[in-house]
C-alpha cells in the first residue's frame, strides 16, 4: 500500500470570505468532515503545517504585494480584487497555506510518505506577481515547485493542473523557465480568459507551457484521452522530477461554477495517471494541493477517491482506464492534435 499523507488544519477555516462566496470554509469543512468516516479516519498520516517566510513567499510574489496583503491583517473585510476579499486572519491563514504545500513537499521529497495531499485554502493558481485573482492569495503551487528546485536542486517539475479554471499565475510564473512544464485542462473561454492554445511560452521557456482549452462538456472518458494522448507522452520526454498537481474539483458534474462531467471515478482515473507518470519518472513523488470545487458534495466524493487512489485502495488498472478513454467522443481528437500540432515542432513526439 502507498503511504500517503495529509495536510489538514482547522486554521485553515479562518480564512473568511462571506455568507454566499463560493470559496468558503464550508469547502475544507466536508473534506475534514469526510475524512473522519470509518474507512478514513486514521488513514493518512498528518503533516503540520508551518508558516511561509516573507522570502519564500517572495520566490514568487513581489514585496509591495506581499506587504499589500498583510496590511489586511486585523481589518474584518478587504479587496483585495472584485472576486477576492481578505478577512482579519487571511495573511496568516494564506502564509499556512504556502507553508502546507511546502511542507508536503518535504515530506514526499525526503522520502518520509510516498505522496501528499495538501488540503489547505486560500487556493492558489490565479494569484499574480503583484496582484491577488480569483480567490487566490498567494500562488501555492508555484511557491512549492520553486522551493523544490532551491531545496533539492530539482530541474524538471511538472505542474498538472486539472481545475475548471485556467491557472494564469501558475503559467504566468514559469513562462519563461523550463524548470516547470505547465500543463492546463480548462473550460474556454472562460474566466480569467488566458490559456489559449497558441499561448506555449517564451524564450527559454518556449513550449514548457501547454494548455488544452476546452469547451463545455467533457467528461472522465474525455479527460482520459487527453491525459493518456497528449500529457503521457510529454511527461515522458520531460522527465520530471516531481509532479504537483492544481487539484480543482470543480470540472465536477454539479459544479455550480463549471460545465463539465468528470466524476468521483473520473478524478481517480486521472490521478492514476499522473501517479503512473511519477512512478515511472521521478520514483513516484507526487504532491497534490486543492484548487477550486464548489459542490460540497461533488468535493467531498471526488476528494475520497482521489485520495483512496493515491493509497492504492482502490488501484485503477491500465486496462480499465484504456477502456474508458476508449470511450470518449472522438470530437475530443480535434482538440488534441491542435495542441499536438502547437508543441510537436518543439518536442517531436508526436
Amino acid at each position: 500500500m502507498t503511504n500517503t499523507a495529509i495536510v489538514k488544519d482547522a486554521r485553515y477555516l479562518k480564512h473568511e470570505t462571506g455568507t454566499f462566496h463560493p470559496e468558503s470554509p464550508k469547502r475544507l469543512e466536508v473534506i475534514y468532515e469526510m475524512l473522519k468516516a470509518a474507512d478514513m479516519d486514521g488513514r493518512f498520516p498528518l503533516i503540520e503545517p508551518r508558516f511561509a517566510s516573507i522570502d519564500e513567499i517572495a520566490l514568487v510574489h513581489s514585496r509591495a504585494y506581499i506587504d499589500i496583503v498583510a496590511m489586511t491583517e486585523g481589518k474584518n473585510c478587504t479587496y483585495l480584487d472584485p472576486d477576492t476579499q481578505a478577512s482579519a486572519e487571511t495573511y496568516e491563514i494564506a502564509r499556512l497555506a504556502v507553508g502546507g504545500l511546502m511542507e508536503a513537499v518535504d515530506a514526499v521529497a525526503e522520502k518520509r510518505y510516498s505522496n501528499a495531499f495538501a488540503f489547505i485554502r486560500p487556493p492558489g493558481h490565479h494569484a499574480e506577481h503583484d496582484r491577488a485573482a480569483g480567490f487566490c492569495i498567494f500562488n501555492n503551487v508555484a511557491i512549492a515547485a520553486l522551493h523544490a528546485v532551491k531545496k533539492y536542486g530539482y530541474q524538471r517539475i511538472l505542474v498538472v493542473d486539472w481545475d475548471l479554471h485556467h491557472g494564469n499565475g501558475t503559467q504566468n510564473t514559469f513562462y519563461e523557465d523550463p524548470r516547470v512544464l505547465y500543463f492546463s485542462t480548462h473550460q474556454f473561454p472562460f474566466y480569467p480568459g488566458s490559456g489559449s492554445i497558441n499561448e506555449i511560452g517564451r524564450g527559454k521557456g518556449l513550449g514548457f507551457t501547454v494548455n488544452v482549452p476546452l469547451r463545455t462538456g467533457p467528461g472522465d472518458a474525455e479527460y482520459l484521452r487527453i491525459f493518456r494522448r497528449l500529457l503521457r507522452p510529454l511527461a515522458h520526454a520531460y522527465r520530471p522530477d516531481l509532479v504537483l498537481i492544481s487539484t480543482g474539483f470543480d470540472i465536477y458534474h454539479k459544479d455550480p461554477l463549471g460545465g463539465m462531467n468528470v466524476t468521483p471515478t473520473g478524478f481517480a482515473l486521472l490521478c492514476r495517471e499522473l501517479m503512473d507518470i511519477a512512478d515511472e519518472c521521478c520514483d513516484g513523488r507526487l504532491v497534490a494541493t486543492l484548487e477550486g470545487g464548489y459542490d460540497l458534495v461533488g468535493l467531498r466524493k471526488s476528494a475520497r477517491a482521489v485520495l483512496k487512489e493515491m493509497a492504492d485502495e482502490t488501484r485503477h488498472s491500465e486496462e480499465e482506464r484504456a477502456l474508458v478513454e476508449a470511450g470518449s467522443d472522438d470530437s475530443i481528437n480535434t482538440v488534441i492534435k491542435a495542441v499536438q500540432d502547437q508543441i510537436d515542432p518543439l518536442w517531436n513526439i508526436f
